[in-house]
């Protein structure tokens, strides 16, 4: 690339010498005999003596008088600026002074722009990497691990289905059963996969297991196992009281605090899983959930949010120097399966998006955070009057109905460019405006505008001191 870059710089240089060479030619030194009849011609102009020096031309010429049918000289050599013939000529070979004076000239021209360029490449690398740096903040996408990376661990989580007892089911999906249970005496979750679902176990499984995954707001996970002759798989969870947050949601109503409580830990839930992390020679990639609705969020008995069922998440790795991501489901189609299609963000149900991209898969998760809190908001009855808050309901459930379809999504989310319905007083409260500004810099239609987890996280700590109950 750099000898290129050199090539380059000499053939420019050549051609600005070429035409130089062309633009600017030798002005031609014209003697002339001087006699009382040519002193008008020394009113053209550049002339010493009976030397002129020609402006507009690189040709002389002389003029006669015939008399008494004999030329006599009556300007010789002068400039033919008054004439619009050029006769043909050979020039003098040049001197050695002026090949010295040209070789000379072409030199320090070719020094001048070998540096400009050089300035001029150093500058335009420069401002690129400033405008960089400046617009773009680390991230996954520009993260290189120099060493072996220890995301990929080899820790075992098998565990004994014999010491699991199956109690009742509390849940049914398309990939799974949730069952309340009991492992070792505690009371647990058990998710038993169907069958041909195994690579969704799998991919679940493994962001369980990656290393520095226990944190307050992922479900904790005690380990996992098989039926005997691979009749199925399952994964056994802490047990949350409460149910999924579309649960809760549908029967409960929240003052402020709990409302807050309910925020926060959801926000932190996301902004832990995004997370890049290194502790003693250890590593947590980043994680893109990609399924990110209120039915696969748990919520505990005290009021906190747990994140769950990562089938369809993507482990962001940056290995030895190179990124590796992979999604591991996919639809009838064979496209990226992303996901419950109202949690869906604008460039998602339109396909106008790279999922090669890791910024692109995290910032689908924000705008899914984004309907989430409003899904727990309009459930606060400390924002409506009369402390009555409207019943449940799913996002664009009241635009669209309950089976809303891509195409519907696509014209009312992407072409009209609505999202639910923010309550319009609260404008009037105290963190209404905070709210508003929270929900829609979350669900924003440039993916690039909307704002972190962590960020998320900041403002809604900012907010407990905005109103209390």
């Amino acid at each position: 690339m750099i000898l290129q870059q050199w090539w380059l710089i000499w053939a420019l240089a050549c051609i600005f010498i070429c035409v130089s060479d062309q633009s600017f030619p030798q002005k031609r030194r014209c003697a002339f005999h001087v006699t009382p009849q040519n002193n008008r011609y020394r009113t053209v102009g550049n002339v010493s003596g009976s030397v002129q020096l020609c402006e507009n031309t690189q040709c002389c010429v002389g003029y006669y008088r015939i008399i008494d049918d004999q030329p006599e000289v009556d300007v010789l050599d002068f400039c033919n600026s008054n004439i619009t013939w050029i006769p043909e000529f050979k020039e003098p070979p040049p001197t050695y002074s002026y090949f010295v004076d040209k070789i000379k000239k072409a030199a320090a021209i070719t020094v001048a722009l070998l540096v400009l360029c050089f300035l001029l490449i150093i500058a335009a690398k420069w401002r690129c990497l400033i405008k960089t740096k400046k617009s773009n903040p680390p991230s996954l996408d520009d993260y290189c691990v120099s060493r072996l990376c220890s995301c990929r661990t080899t820790k075992t989580s098998e565990i004994d289905i014999a010491d699991i007892e199956l109690q009742q089911s509390v849940g049914h999906g398309y990939f799974a059963t949730v069952w309340k249970g009991t492992y070792k005496g505690s009371i647990v979750a058990v998710k038993v996969f169907n069958d041909g679902w195994k690579h969704t176990f799998t991919a679940e499984k493994e962001v369980y297991e990656l290393p520095l995954m226990n944190h307050a707001g992922i479900a904790h996970f005690l380990g996992s196992g098989s039926k005997p002759g691979g009749g199925g798989w399952l994964i056994v969870l802490q047990f949350a009281e409460c149910g999924t947050l579309h649960s809760y949601l549908c029967k409960h109503t929240t003052n402020w605090m709990l409302t807050l409580k309910l925020c926060q830990s959801l926000a932190q839930g996301l902004s832990y899983l995004h997370s890049d992390l290194h502790e003693h020679d250890v590593h947590k990639p980043s994680v893109a959930h990609r399924d990110f609705s209120s039915s696969n969020v748990l919520v505990r008995a005290d009021g906190t949010c747990v994140l769950c069922d990562f089938g369809c998440s993507t482990i962001l790795r940056s290995c030895s120097g190179h990124r590796s991501w992979q999604s591991h489901t996919t639809n009838m189609e064979g496209h990226a399966w992303l996901g419950t299609l109202r949690y869906m963000p604008p460039e998602i149900l339109e396909g106008s998006v790279n999922l090669s991209s890791s910024r692109c898969l995290m910032q689908g998760d924000i705008y899914a955070l984004g309907l989430l809190l409003w899904e727990i908001l309009m459930r606060c009855s400390d924002l409506f009057e009369g402390g009555v808050a409207p019943q449940h309901l799913l996002p664009y459930e009241s635009e669209l109905g309950a089976d809303a379809t891509r195409d519907s999504l696509i014209q009312y989310v992407c072409h009209l460019e609505q999202r639910p319905s923010i309550p319009k007083h609260w404008e009037l409260l105290p963190q209404g405006s905070v709210l508003q500004e929270l929900l829609t810099d979350c669900w924003d239609g440039d993916a690039d505008a909307r704002l972190t987890a962590l960020c998320v996280v900041n403002r809604l700590d900012s907010l407990q001191s905005c109103y209390s109950s």
